[in-house]
């Protein structure tokens, strides 16, 4: 589909989008799915390597040629001002002709004759499917494992070159069979979706006049608050304007007062001109009110008091609680339970718990993710009822969608849940999950690329944590049986930190299109010695596999080779014979080999190695159920080791790497 988006132009036009050297536009390399939202690398050549969809163009052209059927498409040929309407258009000549035109163009007896042509159209799709890689071959193939058309150069040398493929008019066949029944259930529900239609449109009015209730309710509850708020500011601005002027008035008097205390004015002036009176009588009859009257004064301005307080501290308001009060109401309800993302959480010595949110949640101010001890190292049943077994503790508060929880116990099994807070409001717990921890601590190493690696064979990616097998045209050419993509040599790889003593666990994942992964363990004694062996038998290039899976060379051949694996490959786990100090869970025996059994290929794979007791066993990384386990002999120090064989990839777990990462 991404094809046709890039590629069919708005005004119907076809165009090669890409990119063109010395171009200034930089190339595209990503795009985000519409599905999942996921930014898919389009690798080196950008949107060239995508296909154009046809199909979905024809259907376009389809609606557009309606849309438009009052303006013709006129004649390629003809010339103004005797142009005519066009009646066909050609395909291999990409152009339209009216009747006159297309007889002159292709006559009888010529090879355009033969021409393949339309109604009239302005879209012109090249008659066949070419490969976006291979741009010269025609798609003629199905690969089943990345779902799209090939042609037989992806298959013999190309990514493609260990998928199953199918021929292109099976393919045809099964994927059309398969729309068609799918149309065909869909129209044969076209009541009962006409009825969930009209349920939905109820729902929908049913939604409206909710939301509209509600929004009439929420604006009468404000209101109320708002006009109770309004009442009591009423009340407290009509108090403090009261207050103002009563001790401005107090204040204005005391001012009176002490202006007459000047001299010429007031009191002061009304005293000098009773001293001026001559007659005793009469300035003995004044004088005596007048001096109480100047006593007061004195003393007034001795200890001076103003008459009114300035300060209106006890008008001042703290509304701090009322505040948290409001902040605190819950509109929203109860908040939706959070719900843990198995597929993205992941737990070693240390947890990353990962959650998601319905779609359709309110805002959450913050989660709260929550852990318990549910069991103890199964060879220590004691410590199962210990004081922090089944209690449960909580992490900080989280602001984002995962947390990390760190110094778990090894071979332990903990359960995590996690809820959310909005206005003080929690929600239900999330569902519990429980992972098991690793049966010891997690070992840190990154691939090497000196012992061994084959640089012409092998990709090693620049952080080291990722290898990659690619089958080229030269391995093929060299292999035994092309048509069943068979090899004759193991490409070996081993971790760049070894082991000398104690339990180590490490993990990673092999692709599931991988046509042989080998994994274990390797002893640098015995390392030394075999890479330095001339390239014989017994070069780790020459390996006695068979070109099968059936995993019957890992124990029969082992005593000549450094290494201790199991083989993984094509969606199979391949468990080596059992011996008697081997253990082995519960699997189907293999039809090929009795000895032999075979597992489904887990998501993620975990080895745990133990140097002390001599042992090494195999995990389904993600249930930390063991597989296998085995006898090993550790005489030296012992390396991660992988082999792979055909296409095939190996990346190791972030939390493998971390560590090694930092530096």
């Amino acid at each position: 589909m991404w094809g046709a988006i890039f590629q069919y132009g708005i005004d119907g036009s076809i165009s090669s989008p890409g990119w063109r050297r010395g171009s200034v536009t930089p190339r595209v390399t990503t795009i985000p799915c519409p599905g999942c939202q996921h930014d898919i690398d389009l690798g080196e050549r950008g949107i060239s390597m995508l296909f154009r969809n046809f199909t979905l163009e024809s259907i376009v052209e389809r609606y557009r040629q309606a849309a438009r059927a009052a303006v013709a498409i006129m004649c390629n040929i003809c010339k103004p001002p005797n142009q005519q309407e066009a009646t066909k258009s050609c395909m291999d000549c990409k152009a339209s002709y009216c009747n006159e035109c297309f007889k002159l163009h292709h006559p009888w007896g010529t090879p355009k004759a033969q021409h393949e042509y339309v109604g009239p159209t302005m879209n012109f799709r090249p008659k066949v499917l070419m490969c976006p890689e291979h741009e010269m071959e025609k798609v003629n193939m199905y690969c089943e494992v990345c779902r799209r058309p090939v042609c037989h150069l992806c298959k013999l040398g190309g990514s493609h070159a260990n998928h199953k493929v199918t021929s292109m008019s099976s393919a045809y066949k099964i994927l059309k069979e398969k729309l068609a029944k799918s149309i065909h259930y869909l129209i044969s529900k076209e009541d009962q979706v006409r009825t969930q239609i009209t349920e939905l449109d109820r729902l929908i009015n049913q939604t409206e006049e909710n939301g509209q209730l509600a929004e009439r309710q929420a604006n009468e509850h404000f209101e109320r608050l708002f006009e109770t708020l309004q009442e009591r500011k009423t009340e407290m601005l009509t108090s403090i304007e009261q207050s103002r002027n009563r001790r401005i008035d107090q204040l204005k008097g005391q001012v009176e007062e002490y202006r007459g205390m000047l001299e010429n004015s007031g009191l002061v002036g009304y005293a000098q001109e009773v001293l001026k009176e001559t007659d005793q009588s009469c300035f003995v009859q004044t004088a005596k009110q007048l001096h109480v009257r100047i006593q007061k004064a004195t003393e007034s301005l001795k200890t001076f008091h103003p008459s009114a307080d300035p300060s209106f501290d006890e008008f001042v308001l703290d509304t701090s609680k009322e505040e948290t009060l409001l902040k605190e109401m819950c509109f929203g309800g109860v908040p939706d339970p959070p719900l843990i993302d198995l597929s993205h959480s992941k737990v070693y010595n240390e947890a990353s718990i990962c959650w998601r949110l319905p779609d359709d949640h309110l805002p959450t101010d913050h989660h709260v993710l929550e852990y318990r001890k549910l069991g103890g190292p199964s060879q220590s049943p004691s410590l199962e009822g210990s004081e922090d077994s089944g209690v449960w503790r909580a992490t900080d508060r989280v602001y984002g969608s995962s947390a990390g929880v760190h110094d778990l116990e090894p071979d332990s099994l903990y359960a995590f849940r996690v809820r959310s807070c909005r206005n003080s409001m929690f929600s239900p717990y999330s569902p519990e999950v429980s992972f098991h921890t690793p049966p010891a601590p997690i070992f840190s190493f990154l691939f090497s690329d000196k012992c061994g690696f084959s640089p012409e064979r092998l990709i090693l990616n620049s952080r080291r944590d990722t290898v990659e097998s690619v089958a080229g045209m030269a391995v093929l050419l060299a292999a035994e049986r092309v048509q069943t993509g068979s090899y004759i040599g193991l490409d070996y790889i081993i971790g760049d930190t070894g082991i000398s003593q104690g339990r180590h666990y490490w993990a990673f994942k092999v692709e599931p299109y991988s046509y042989m992964v080998k994994v274990g363990v390797a002893s640098d004694t015995k390392l030394i010695e075999w890479f330095h062996n001339p390239r014989d038998t017994s070069s780790p290039r020459y390996d006695h596999d068979s070109g099968h899976d059936s995993g019957s060379e890992d124990a029969c051949y082992e005593l000549s080779q450094p290494f201790t694996l199991i083989t993984l490959g094509m969606g199979k786990l391949i468990i080596p014979k059992a011996s008697s100090s081997s253990s082995v869970s519960n699997a189907n025996v293999s039809s090929g080999d009795p000895g032999n059994r075979v597992l489904p290929m887990p998501q993620h794979l975990g080895i745990c190695l133990d140097y002390d007791a001599h042992r090494v066993y195999f995990y389904d990384a993600n249930t930390m159920r063991c597989l296998f386990e085995r006898q090993v002999d550790c005489s030296g120090t012992m390396f991660p080791a992988f082999g792979l064989m055909g296409s095939g990839k190996v990346q190791l777990e972030e939390f493998i790497t971390a560590k090694k990462l930092t530096f």
